[in-house]
């Protein structure tokens, strides 16, 4: 499976699941949780590559998940293609 693939497979898991961020505040919180998650599965002695990769799945898609709140709710943010 591509990368992509997992990405959105991911995204649509986490739009199931939970509903959009309230404030980019709390958006930022959760990018920084699932980094900090990432980081620790790094540092794990004993790591093991599919956690890092799932880890940094989960980075990739809280930040996707928060330009896509941004886009929606405040007035002025355009794609790069617009």
């Amino acid at each position: 499976m591509k990368i992509e693939e997992d990405l959105i497979n991911e995204i649509r898991f986490a739009e199931s699941k939970f509903p959009e961020y309230n404030s980019m505040h709390e958006g930022y919180a959760i990018i920084l949780e699932e980094l900090d998650e990432l980081w620790n599965e790094i540092k794990n002695k004993d790591r093991n590559e599919l956690k890092v990769y799932r880890e940094a799945l989960q980075v990739a898609c809280t930040a996707i998940r928060f330009c896509k709140m941004i886009k929606k709710n405040y007035k002025g943010v355009l794609s790069t293609s617009e």
